[in-house]
């Protein structure tokens, strides 16, 4: 993808502010800048649910096979799984699809979202999860049957795109529609959302780890297989001219595409 060049102006961002430092030799200042960011913004977000925080603590304190793909960094996390939480609320979104349970941190999360609003729209509200791993599953299936709000989750273990072929075939569709799984899957996730309508205009596809610890746009940073599959993944979006996106730099980078 290509950046277009913005004029020089003068650093304002914590992060702008801590590359000015570094540039001009000030590691103090920028190690300041950085070190408490993270901290600042879990301490300045409403705090998680008891069910929420239950669910971190479990996944956090889990005994996770070192030479294993999954790792207790996987989980969205509080901050991540707020915004996810205001998203559903701002939206209004009745119907969620949630691509990479792992712990179920995030499906809890727009679960519990689900439960303002009417009577009618409560029992309406519901979040299906797709997990292709059965033992984090059933952890989170164990975690979701801790909260009310658990009644809300359906959860489907398999791969992704066989499970939204026989999701479509039930007649599924979804108002938002959260993508954080393996990361060469999110670019035939995105298009099978769009081409087969199962998002509708003004719905909302987020796409977790756009950023991916810099690999997509950093240079002099090593690229694998997931750096390359997001970098292609953010440019496939930005092309399409079937949503409107804006990438936030929130955890390891989130990406909010609106259905036109």
């Amino acid at each position: 993808m290509t950046v277009t060049e913005a004029p020089t102006l003068r650093p304002v961002t914590p992060v702008g502010l801590a590359v000015q430092a570094l540039e001009r030799g000030e590691a103090e200042r920028a190690l300041a800048l950085l070190r408490g960011l993270d901290a600042y913004l879990a301490a300045c977000t409403t705090p998680p649910s008891p069910a929420l925080a239950r669910l971190a603590h479990g996944s956090d304190h889990h005994t996770w096979d070192s030479n294993g793909p999954l790792e207790a960094e996987m989980l969205s996390g509080h901050v991540e799984g707020q915004l996810l939480s205001l998203l559903v609320k701002l939206s209004g979104a009745r119907r969620v699809l949630d691509v990479g349970t792992f712990t179920g941190y995030s499906a809890l999360a727009m679960a519990e979202a689900l439960d303002e609003g009417t009577p009618a729209q409560r029992t309406e509200g519901a979040v299906v999860t797709c997990e292709l791993d059965p033992g984090v599953a059933a952890m989170a299936s164990k975690a979701f049957a801790e909260s009310p709000a658990g009644e809300r989750i359906r959860v489907e273990v398999g791969p992704a795109l066989p499970t939204i072929d026989r999701l479509d075939g039930e007649g599924a569709r979804f108002d938002l529609a959260f993508l954080d799984a393996d990361k060469p899957g999110y670019l035939p996730v995105f298009r099978a959302l769009l081409d087969r309508r199962m998002i509708g205009s003004g719905g909302l596809i987020v796409a977790d780890n756009t950023l991916l610890q810099g690999e997509p746009y950093a240079d002099g940073v090593a690229v694998g297989e997931n750096g390359r599959a997001i970098a292609e993944f953010n440019q496939a979006v930005a092309a399409d001219d079937r949503v409107e996106q804006v990438v936030l730099a929130v955890r390891d980078g989130v990406t909010l595409a609106r259905v036109r």
